[in-house]
């Protein structure tokens, strides 16, 4: 399946390549285009220490080949992947390791949020890294009833934010399950991140949600370089172009590697609506 012609059309859309070469030629051709980029390394939920610390390692290499080639560019990483679900102890000196260094290069590492599980343990990490390099932000999921507190404590340490609907399948106990409860959220704590946060991403292709935010930051006389809208690579590109010609800064999330294959499956399985999502934006720009 993986050599499939479908298989390769879905990774030249969605996906930059399969190595490092492959996602630093797409970035340099974004950032020509006006447009930064966050590099994700696919490949998450390792099974050894050893494989934690290549994951490590790669991105290591990532954060160094942006400053050699001076790309707008950062990264974007798992706590899986760097060996949360194996040693706490090894995975916190594996991400802290990646943060001294973007520091040292002037640079920026995110560290993406999992199901929920992963919530407060990320959570934690990234508020004491943060507290010692400042390097380092997050994500919040709109989808989750505890984000507004969450929201709201990134806001009072300064860190930096990228807000999205969220995308692995969660209990209503701790989650909204209708779309019109998680716009409603997403737009709530989108608010409070633009007239509180710290350069917050906005990371939708909700056209609506764009609008909500294009409105909130005109009445309140917000500049354009205090936040950034982010996308996924090769999705609304059309839409993209658009928001760079109108002045708002625009990030895309890149993802590059091997593992591509199980990282949309995972995705797809994961929540129905990821389905029509894909197929929808496989026949539009």
């Amino acid at each position: 399946m993986e050599t499939s012609a479908l298989a390769r059309r879905l990774a030249a859309r969605f996906v930059a390549g399969d190595t490092l070469e492959d996602g630093l030629e797409a970035g340099r051709r974004i950032n020509r285009e006006g447009i930064a980029v966050t590099f994700d390394r696919l490949g998450e939920s390792v099974t050894s220490l050893a494989e934690a610390e290549a994951s490590r390692d790669e991105y290591v290499r990532v954060l160094e080949e942006i400053s050699d080639h001076q790309l707008k560019a950062n990264v974007s990483i798992k706590l899986t992947q760097f060996g949360m679900d194996i040693s706490g102890q090894a995975c916190r000196a594996n991400v802290e390791q990646l943060v001294r260094r973007a520091k040292e290069l002037n640079s920026f590492v995110r560290i993406d949020m999992e199901s929920n599980e992963y919530t407060e343990r990320t959570l934690r990490m990234v508020s004491e890294l943060h507290a010692q390099y400042g390097t380092v932000g997050t994500v919040i999921q709109a989808y989750l009833r505890r984000s507004e507190n969450d929201v709201e404590a990134l806001c009072r340490q300064g860190i930096r934010v990228r807000l999205c609907k969220g995308a692995y399948l969660e209990s209503a106990e701790v989650a909204f399950q209708a779309k019109s409860d998680v716009d409603r959220h997403f737009v709530h704590l989108m608010r409070i991140l633009l007239a509180a946060g710290t350069y917050p991403a906005i990371a939708t292709h909700d056209e609506k949600i764009i609008q909500a935010a294009k409105d909130f930051v005109r009445a309140r006389n917000l500049s354009l370089d205090s936040f950034e809208f982010q996308m996924l690579y090769g999705i609304r590109r059309d839409l993209q172009r658009r928001l760079v010609a109108e002045g708002y800064r625009l990030r895309l999330y890149v993802p590059f590697g091997k593992a591509w294959y199980p990282y949309f499956m995972r995705r797809l399985a994961e929540r129905p609506a990821n389905v029509v999502f894909l197929l929808r934006n496989l026949l539009r720009g």
